[in-house]
């Protein structure tokens, strides 16, 4: 991205790297660059181990537990609970049964999920949201922001609605997910609702891989240093992810063929 381009217009240069303009205007949230350090150690140890609360990690880095509770709360993680916590509910927010205890998932468009992370990037951070197709891993849509509020994950939604619609959509107990936006457009698409248990790991298993995928394989080793780096390098490695990197799980078949907008031939254990 060129901002005194002679030829294309910041609006057109988004336009061509399907990069949302706004995307382009965000400003990673900051903190000192001595805390921002501090924090992507946090972020790879939690991702790594995320059975860590603050007083391990406060152990593991050598730091004060008490700086380590803060920037975790700022990052999201709440140390109480064995996963990430970027979303904390409403209690007038509705929270809906968990669907998926002992369900079998045999098909596309069965179960799809949502989660949000945070991400490191230079002078700051960002969050990164995802909806994903329980069988097939397919990354139906993901967006970017620079805070928490619900409005990147309804987006995020709305895209991946354009491409079909689930049986049961699952997430955390979030406010993010449990605002009225986000379940009212749920049920008008006829999607049941299905929530984690507060504190459980294990629900959301398939995001919380997805994370550690994509961190070890492209954030931590990219080292991104703007908004519109990281959104153009994130689009490419979705691409790759999706449609030429094959899965064990999947047969070694892509979450792309797996779901069905890929040929079957790509899949190279066949």
């Amino acid at each position: 991205m060129e901002a005194e381009h002679g030829e294309l217009s910041v609006r057109r240069q988004c336009e061509l790297l399907g990069l949302a303009r706004s995307s382009y205007y965000y400003e990673p949230a900051g903190e000192s660059e001595e805390n921002l350090e501090l924090m992507r150690k946090i972020d790879e140890e939690y991702t790594a181990r995320p059975f860590y609360g603050s007083r391990r990690l406060a152990e593991v880095l050598g730091v004060n537990r008490k700086r380590i509770r803060r920037l975790m709360r700022l990052m999201g993680l709440e140390a109480v609970y064995p996963k990430p916590r970027t979303t904390h509910r409403r209690v007038e927010h509705r929270v809906y049964p968990y669907l998926l205890r002992d369900l079998r998932v045999e098909r596309p468009n069965q179960v799809w999920s949502s989660d949000i992370t945070y991400v490191p990037i230079c002078g700051g951070f960002m969050y990164l949201t995802v909806v994903l197709d329980w069988y097939s891993r397919y990354v139906l849509s993901w967006r970017l922001s620079n805070t928490l509020d619900g409005l990147f994950c309804l987006e995020a939604l709305e895209e991946a609605l354009e491409q079909g619609v689930p049986e049961i959509f699952n997430s955390d107990q979030g406010r993010q997910y449990t605002a009225a936006a986000y379940t009212g457009r749920l049920e008008k698409a006829g999607v049941a609702i299905s929530m984690d248990g507060r504190g459980r790991a294990t629900d959301n298993a398939f995001v919380e891989r997805l994370w550690r995928t994509v961190k070890y394989e492209d954030i931590y080793l990219k080292e991104y240093g703007s908004v519109a780096e990281l959104h153009v390098g994130l689009d490419a490695y979705f691409r790759f992810y999706n449609y030429e990197r094959p899965h064990t799980a999947l047969g070694y078949c892509t979450p792309a063929a797996v779901y069905g907008v890929a040929p079957a031939e790509v899949c190279t254990g066949k």
